[in-house]
């Protein structure tokens, strides 16, 4: 076996030793720099962890903003049929904005910036509407106020003027009724045949109404006519066959019979007899007795 030279074996050795400490080096820094972009990634993720909790932070903060904004508008309300229409509008655009940013993504900052804006536009739609409102509401007290007070003043004015038509009424009122013709007397007697007064409903062949227009130097002179109105025990009113009819206070009314006297302030007697009626029963018949002016009065009759 060849024997090494001695410098050669030193020359080899520190070669080896050169090519071991430089892969250790390499190996080192190798490290290093694995550990370094570890380092750098770690921190790059913590800060885009950091950075998104803001985010959704800042997503909810503003979440919560646009549901306050969204109470406040449910508990806005008027009187007025032209705000209602235009908060009905607004509240709907508000309920769109919460659905919109619960759909979008913390991180999709143009989006957020976009509804932090529309949220300071409703919100100064909210002022102006509670201004238009308080406006109105002060606007409708005074006027309120002022048709009370023009009420109250009519309410005295008319207050005075009724007491003054009061006043010429009664003294009006006092000379119609005054004028008013009046009578006594009123009976309702029935006829047989014979022209004897009976009370025997088989007996009667007719009914005779009597009366006297008592004097009234108030009353118009001229003709008057007397209506009667005959009804039977039944309550029906009985007909002569000539459908007279007449007004009382502007109310038509069916008669049974009439007569026209002439009636000139001094007591007048008349009769008007009931006939052409078929048939009498059994009770009770009345008679009142009209004027196209008044009622004169009223009696019964008997039947057996």
């Amino acid at each position: 076996m060849e024997r090494e030279d001695p410098l050669e074996r030193i020359e080899r050795k520190e070669r080896e030793r050169k090519q071991n400490g430089g892969a250790k080096t390499v190996m080192v820094i190798m490290i290093i720099v694995a550990l370094l972009l570890g380092a750098a990634l770690a921190y790059v993720l913590y800060q885009k962890n950091t950075l998104v909790g803001q985010l959704n932070i800042e997503k909810q903060e503003l979440t919560e903003q646009i549901e306050a904004l969204q109470s406040d508008y449910e508990a806005l309300s008027s009187d007025y049929d032209s705000i209602n229409l235009q908060l009905d509008s607004s509240r709907e655009e508000v309920a769109q904005l919460v659905d919109r940013i619960k759909k979008t993504e913390a991180t999709n900052r143009v989006k957020m910036r976009q509804y932090e804006k529309e949220l300071g536009t409703l919100r100064s739609i909210m002022r102006n509407y509670i201004v238009q409102i308080d406006s109105l509401n002060q606007l409708n007290h005074k006027l309120t106020v002022d048709a009370a007070n023009a009420r109250r003043e009519a309410a005295e004015h008319r207050k005075r003027n009724e007491e003054l038509s009061a006043q010429v009424e009664d003294l009006t009122g006092k000379v119609v009724t005054g004028s008013v013709i009046k009578a006594r007397g009123i009976r309702l007697e029935a006829y047989s045949s014979a022209g004897k007064v009976v009370d025997r409903s088989k007996n009667v062949t007719r009914l005779l109404v009597t009366l006297s227009l008592v004097e009234n130097a108030l009353a118009e002179q001229g003709p008057v006519r007397v209506y009667v109105r005959v009804k039977d025990p039944a309550g029906n009113l009985l007909d002569d066959g000539r459908g007279t009819r007449f007004s009382l206070n502007g109310e038509p009314m069916a008669a049974t019979a009439s007569r026209e006297v002439d009636y000139m302030g001094q007591e007048v007697e008349l009769s008007i007899y009931v006939n052409n009626i078929p048939s009498f029963d059994k009770g009770i018949y009345t008679v009142e007795a009209f004027t196209t002016q008044s009622k004169l009065g009223s009696a019964e009759l008997l039947l057996r």
